[in-house]
Formats: C-alpha cells, sequence, structure tokens
C-alpha cells in the first residue's frame, strides 16, 4: 500500500469491514469467560484441598473458616454463581449463541456441563455446614472419609467433570489454536481429577509392599487417566495428565513445609513446626506412558482386549517402578526435602508393630499375597473399560 492510500477515503473505508470481520473473528475464538472461571473454580478446589489435608496432619481442625476451607467452599460459590448465570441467560436471552449447542433440563436450557457444575457448586455450598456439626458432634480430628467429606468430594468432582464437560462441548467444535488450547486446558483438569484425595489413606509409603495398595490404585487411576486421553484425542494424553498431577504434587512437596505450623489440638506425638506435605507423588507417569505407547497399536482390538492389554499393563509397570521406590521411601536416603520421608503429622503414634520406616505388611503368605494381586489385576481392567467408554462417550460431546 502506497502513501497516497493511506489517506484515500475510499480504501479506508472498504479496510473497516474488514478490521471488525478479524475482530469479529478474534472475539468469536476467543475462550468464554465461563470456561476461565471455572477452571479457577477447580483450581482452588485443589490447592484448598490439598493444604487443608496438611492444615490437619499440622495444626488441627482449629477452626472452620480456615484459609483452606475458603479456597474450597470458594469454588462452589464460584461454579454456582457462573453456571447459574450461564443458565438463566442462555434459557431467556432468545440470541444466545449457547442455545444451538444446549440440552433442556426442567424448562432451562444451557451446555449439559453447566448443570453438572452446578449442582456440583450446591453440593459443596451444603456440604459446609454439615461438615461443622459432624466435626462438632463427632470430634475436631476425624478422617478424610466421612459422610459430609463425601458429599463435598463428590460436589467437587461434579464441579470438575461439568468443567471438563463446557471445555469438551466447545473443543470438540473448534480447530486451531484455540482447540490446541483447550485441548491443554482439558488434560490440565483432567490431572485434577484424578482421586488421589480418596487414597490418601490406602498411599501411605509403609504399605506399598500390600496388595491392597496396588488394588486401590488399580481401581481409582486407569478410569481417569485412560477417559481423559482418549477423550482428549491427543497422543500423549495420559502422560500429559500424569505429568501435572506429579508437577502439582511435587509443588505441594517442596512448598508447604516452608510455612510455619505447629499443632493446636492434642494428643501431640510428633513435634511438628511447619506444615506437613502429603507424601512424594505416585509414580504414575510411568504406567501412564506406557499406556500411551500401547493404545494406537490396540485401537482396532475390541474394547475388552484393549482393557485386558492396557490395565495389565498399567498394574505391572505401575508395581516395577513402584515397588522399589517404596523400599527408597522407607530408607535413611529419603528423608530430606526432595523425598519428604521425614515428615510425619502430629498424630502419628507408632508402637513396636508399626514403625514408620518399615513395611506394614498385611499378606502374611505367597499365596494370600498373589490373591490379592490377582483382585488388583481384575480392578484394573475393569476401572480401564470403563475409562474406555468414558472416553469415548466423551468425543462425542457437542454440548
Amino acid at each position: 500500500m502506497n502513501e497516497g492510500s493511506l489517506t484515500n477515503p475510499a480504501v479506508l473505508t472498504a479496510a473497516k469491514p474488514a478490521a471488525r470481520e478479524r475482530a469479529a473473528d478474534t472475539a468469536a475464538n476467543a475462550i468464554p469467560w465461563y470456561i476461565w472461571s471455572s477452571i479457577a473454580a477447580i483450581i482452588s478446589a485443589k490447592i484448598g484441598g490439598e493444604w487443608d489435608i496438611s492444615w490437619h496432619m499440622s495444626i488441627g481442625r482449629d477452626a472452620f473458616l480456615t484459609a483452606p476451607h475458603l479456597m474450597i467452599y470458594l469454588c462452589g460459590v464460584l461454579a454456582g454463581i457462573t453456571c447459574g448465570y450461564l443458565i438463566l441467560k442462555t434459557t431467556f436471552d432468545l440470541n444466545s449463541a449457547l442455545r444451538t449447542s444446549s440440552v433442556h433440563v426442567l424448562g432451562f436450557q444451557a451446555p449439559v456441563g453447566a448443570f453438572i457444575a452446578a449442582w456440583g457448586g450446591i453440593a459443596m455450598i451444603a456440604s459446609a455446614p454439615f461438615d461443622n456439626w459432624w466435626h462438632n458432634a463427632y470430634g475436631l480430628d476425624v478422617t478424610v472419609i466421612s459422610p459430609p467429606h463425601i458429599l463435598l468430594i463428590a460436589g467437587t468432582a461434579s464441579v470438575g467433570f461439568g468443567t471438563l464437560v463446557l471445555i469438551l462441548g466447545r473443543m470438540n467444535r473448534t480447530r486451531g489454536h484455540e482447540h490446541r488450547a483447550l485441548n491443554l486446558m482439558f488434560l490440565c483438569i483432567g490431572s485434577m481429577m484424578l482421586p488421589a484425595t480418596l487414597l490418601f489413606e490406602s498411599s501411605f509409603m509403609e504399605l506399598m509392599h500390600n496388595p491392597e495398595f496396588y488394588r486401590a490404585v488399580a481401581m481409582a487411576m486407569p478410569i481417569a487417566l485412560v477417559a481423559i486421553a482418549v477423550g482428549s484425542r491427543n497422543r500423549w494424553g495420559a502422560t500429559w495428565v500424569a505429568t501435572f498431577y506429579t508437577a502439582f504434587y511435587l509443588g505441594a512437596e517442596w512448598i508447604l513445609p516452608r510455612f510455619h505450623a505447629e499443632p493446636k489440638l492434642g494428643p501431640v506425638y510428633q513435634s511438628v513446626t511447619h506444615f506437613i506435605p502429603l507424601g512424594f507423588p505416585l509414580l504414575l507417569i510411568v504406567p501412564a506412558f506406557v499406556i500411551d505407547v500401547l493404545r494406537p497399536h490396540l485401537e482396532a482390538r475390541k474394547p475388552w482386549m484393549q482393557s485386558v492389554a492396557l490395565g495389565a499393563a498399567f498394574l505391572v509397570s505401575f508395581a516395577c517402578v513402584q515397588w522399589p521406590f517404596a523400599d527408597f521411601l522407607i530408607s535413611p536416603y529419603a528423608r530430606n526435602w526432595i523425598f519428604g520421608a521425614s515428615y510425619f503429622p502430629y498424630q502419628a503414634n507408632y508402637d513396636a508393630a508399626h514403625q514408620p520406616y518399615s513395611f506394614w505388611l498385611t499378606s502374611p503368605t505367597p499365596s494370600r499375597f498373589w490373591l490379592g494381586m490377582a483382585t488388583a489385576l481384575l480392578a484394573a481392567i475393569v476401572s480401564t473399560r470403563v475409562g474406555l467408554a468414558w472416553g469415548k462417550w466423551m468425543r462425542q460431546v457437542r454440548r
């Protein structure tokens, strides 16, 4: 364009629609605000949840409105407001662009993920007074798995699943840069759907030579790993999910002990001067990588054949790395800030039968051990089959 054309009214007039069209395309390709808001809600709940468990191990449940509790319930409030507005906006705004990619529920209209996340937000908020009453009635510091905590975990999982569906609905309708960005968000949020909190009381390093530990992991982890990998259509989906999971828990392992904390409840059996982290993350990145390597070679097989191969590969590869790593964790070489084997909650009261740096074995005979591992294999196969079906369903989400 020459200098004269820069001031030519005809050229400027023709350029304005083109500029407006480019701006409209940019706005249309922008990731919607409600996805960002839902992602912020899940991140808040994830950080708050892990911080809350650390708070219980380091300080005790000294009050209801603690900082981690506020972060957890912020998730419910944020998800409820975001998805509630989205439902009302889509229902009553006849010009809403989302009406063509929505479902009808009880007379309301919105993307299906908004309804799921909205229910989750309501459940999370409802669990707050229930949890406060439960602690006042049965004790200030009880186990992770209790009725109000189950309601809270279910609500958080619903917000997370609803967020995944919101991302999926748009991701499966887009291409190019936005699709790649949404795919990465999907994998990141998918990593937060791994049920690590439910496994917390089953995955102490002292229990890692028991079949019950491997059965618990095999029941819980392949579902999310396989489903997110298949649903994302990403060649290395499971590996990305395991990488995000590992990065988060390594961050918690290394950041939490940097802050002061001391017990406010008794009895106190361990000297605690800082926040106690939740432990070094499980080595899921290895079986996740194995799953990604095998998946393309099994796609032509029947689902149950895929499940047997992937489930067995998950359990065998996980046991091959986690078993010797457990030996390392109870050794003196892991008693440092990197691996965190020297951190113990103030309530930990060890006796002659249960020492911190020895395995607490539950299978006294080889036959009982291998029977337990056989049930773990069966659990891994069934879990993988559910993950494959769930992932196939997620590929079809458009609303």
